[in-house]
């Protein structure tokens, strides 16, 4: 049976990654970031997480950006800062999902 969704996944079926209140996305295709962190954000508040950690690392930021965009532009989230220096510091982003 052809995949009809993605035509050039290696994987005969989606991928399904378990929820958890911390996400890193290093394993993460750049060009796919913005849907798996939209997708993330909707998970994690669908399971009841009050609060998640995204690590997106240190870099030159622009991941940074990329989640930080999106979490500004999403409903539900009510805030966000950067991590503790023993969970990330500027590589992370803990984030306040909306009561």
């Amino acid at each position: 049976m052809q995949n009809d969704i993605n035509d050039t996944s290696p994987f005969p079926e989606p991928v399904v990654i378990e929820i958890t209140d911390v996400f890193d996305l290093h394993t993460i295709p750049p060009r796919e970031v913005k849907g798996v962190v939209e997708e993330y954000l909707r998970e994690a508040q669908r399971k009841g997480f009050r609060v998640v950690r995204i690590i997106h690392g240190k870099g030159i930021g622009v991941q940074r950006e990329t989640v930080r965009a999106i979490l500004a532009r999403t409903s539900f989230v009510e805030d966000w800062t950067d991590a503790p220096p023993d969970a990330g510091g500027l590589g992370a982003t803990i984030v306040r999902f909306s009561s």
